[in-house]
Parts: structure tokens; sequence; C-alpha cells
């Protein structure tokens, strides 16, 4: 897979490997928290409350991110000793612990019958929400293809990150099944060939600016939910089964949306360097979903019984945010709007 990548391929310019600049603030709670992060570290007071919903809100989410990029590359201009100043983790706590009950209360009560796959095959089955793929590959414009792509740099960046903390905490052929999901993500260790960067590419056939962090500040709540749900996830050993069953579900509806992604763009006009990131995905993810589902998550379960219920919630939270993150969207365009916050633009 890697050499078939490497064809034309090259490395990310240096500008895509620094840290992002910090956000501007929406609101009482990312300005508490860019406030005390653009100081030395220090003991960090109560933040005020919440001003937005603490599941879907622009300002709760942009803060509860704020405090997770602590743990991937950071902001320019902040110490990394507040990676983990006690004070801000328990700031952090507060905004987790409200974000981890309303996503509770929307997904509702969990019971896995004891086959974890056939669970995860019917909450995918159950899904409900519009289908973004579908809308971009039928009526998509560069317009709409470009925010698509902004909204989705917010992880696809990052690819794979979030989902391998929970390689250390798993053994056995699950952590194994993990890892050979995870080394198809990173290239398999060659740097041109790693999802990230055939995303940045993508990205910059595109038009856009491919540097890490770059849009942060165009993208809304419903937008960087879908990225702090794996953070929270990937960051407390607790919700393991969580990660595990929000990346199995990943993987298992992934190739449909990738194939029309792909061909979405192939109908504008957009060659290889634009699609190859697609293009790999439609051919690895077929595979990564029969790993996914009978020897990840399965294995998972198998090997853990107590972790079945989580296995099934971390699916269903995914289904959640995407389905959120995808109304959002269609509405948006629907309705003659830029999907990104009010006055971004492209």
């Amino acid at each position: 897979m890697a050499e078939r990548i490497l064809e034309g391929a090259r490395p990310l310019a240096s500008r895509q490997l620094g840290r992002p600049r910090p956000p501007q603030p929406r609101g009482p709670l990312s300005a508490h928290v860019l406030e005390h992060l653009l100081q030395d570290p220090h003991p960090v007071p109560p933040a005020p409350p919440a001003g937005d919903d603490a599941l879907w809100g622009d300002d709760a989410q942009l803060a509860l991110y704020c405090c997770y990029e602590l743990h991937y590359r950071c902001f320019s201009g902040v110490d990394e000793g507040w990676e983990w100043e006690p004070s801000l983790l328990a700031l952090r706590r507060d905004l987790e612990t409200a974000f981890e009950r309303r996503l509770e209360d929307e997904v509702g009560a969990v019971c896995s019958s004891g086959d974890v796959e056939d669970d995860l095959r019917r909450t995918i089955a159950a899904g409900k929400g519009p289908s973004l793929s579908a809308y971009l590959e039928e009526r998509g414009t560069l317009e709409t293809m470009r925010e698509f792509s902004i909204h989705r740099s917010a992880y696809q960046l990052k690819e794979a990150d979030p989902h391998t903390w929970a390689i250390p905490r798993l053994g056995g052929a699950p952590k194994a099944a993990l890892i050979e999901i995870q080394l198809d993500e990173y290239g398999e260790g060659v740097e041109p060939a790693m999802h990230s960067t055939l995303f940045a590419r993508s990205m910059e056939a595109l038009g856009l600016d491919s540097t890490y962090g770059a849009y942060l500040d165009c993208l809304p709540g419903t937008t960087l939910a879908t990225t702090n749900v794996i953070s929270l996830f990937g960051l407390h050993r607790r919700r393991r089964g969580a990660l595990i069953g929000h990346l199995a579900a990943f993987e298992a509806t992934s190739v449909t949306p990738m194939t029309r992604y792909r061909n979405a763009l192939r109908r504008l006009g957009l060659g290889p360097d634009a699609q190859s990131f697609y293009e790999v995905h439609v051919t690895a993810d077929a595979h990564h979903e029969v790993v996914a589902l009978e020897d990840m998550a399965s294995g998972l379960a198998r090997a853990e019984p107590d972790l079945g219920d989580d296995i099934v919630f971390g699916a269903r939270a995914m289904m959640l945010v995407e389905e959120r993150f995808a109304r959002h969207l269609i509405e948006s365009w629907d309705g003659g709007r830029s999907s990104l916050l009010p006055g971004e633009r492209i």
C-alpha cells in the first residue's frame, strides 16, 4: 500500500509541522481558558458559568478543545508546562464532566446483548442522519467541498492520534488488531503515505491552507465535538471500551462515504492529489472494518466482558456526533449559508 501511495508523493512542508496559533475566544469559558494559557503556568481560578450547551456549544467545545490540544501539538506561545498543571486539569475535568453527561443523555441507556459485533452492526444500521457523502457526490460544489475539508481538518490532520492512546491499555489480540489498523493510518511508517499527509495534500489541491490548526477559528462546536469525543475517550483509561467502539464504527462506516467523496472530487475535475486520501480509504477500510469489528472490538469484549456496554456506547456516540455534524452542514448549504462560523469565509 505505502509503495503505491509514494508514486508522485511528497513530504509535508515544514510549515505544517509546528504549533498552531491560539484561537480567538467565543465566550466566557474559552476566554477564561485562553487568557490563562497565554501566561506562564500558574493556579487557574474556577471558570465562569457555561454560556452555551456543553455538547454542541461553540464556547464550551472550544474551551475543551484547547485543553485537549495541550496533549497534541499545543499552541504557539503557550508554555508546555500547562499540560499537567493541576488547576487546569481540574477545570478540564469540569468541562469533561458536563460534556460526558450531555453525551450520555443524548445517546441514552446502552445494554450490550453479549454479541458486540452484532450490536455494532445494528447500531450502524439504525443511523438516522442525512448522508453528507451522498449530498456532496450528487450536489457538491467546489465551495462546499472546500468547506467540508476545512471542517474535517480538525481530525484528519491528526488522524489516528487520539485512537492510538488505546494501544498501551489493551493486550493480546485486540491490541494487535488495533496496531494493524493504526499502522495503515500512519502509512506503514512512511511519512508521505500517512493519512494525515494525504489529507493535507488534498487540502492543498483544493487551494486550502494545510497548516495544522489553520482553520480552528472557523469551526463550530458541532465540528469540534466530533474530535473532542475521541479525545475524551482516549485520555481516560476507563473509557477505553468507548474508544474502541468509536473506532470500530468509524472504520465500518467509511468505505461508502469515502467512495462518494472521491467521486465528488472527480466530478469537479480535481486530480490525484485531491483524491488519493479518499482512494486509500476505499481500499484500506474494507479490510479495517473486518479487523475492527471481529478482532478488535469483539476481541476486547471477549477479553473484558464488562466493557461490552462501553464499546457499544462509543459506537453510538460516534454516530450521534457525526449525524449532528452532517445535519449542520447540509442545512447550512441548503439555506444558502456557509457552514463555517459567521463572518468566516474561505
